[in-house]
C-alpha cells in the first residue's frame, strides 16, 4: 500500500502537479495574495 507521502511525490511529478505548484508560485510572488496568506497562518496560529 503506498504511504500518502509517494502519493503526493507522484501527483507533484505529473503534467497536474507541475501546473499546479506552478500556480502557486505564481501567486506566492503578488502582494495581494501573499498578504491574504500570512493573514490566513496568523488566524490559524491564534487557535
Amino acid at each position: 500500500m503506498a504511504s500518502l507521502l509517494d502519493k503526493l511525490k507522484r501527483f507533484l511529478h505529473s503534467p497536474q502537479g507541475h501546473r499546479l505548484t506552478q500556480q502557486a508560485k505564481q501567486m506566492a510572488r503578488d502582494p495581494h495574495k501573499r498578504a491574504q496568506a500570512q493573514q490566513m497562518l496568523r488566524k490559524f496560529r491564534k487557535r
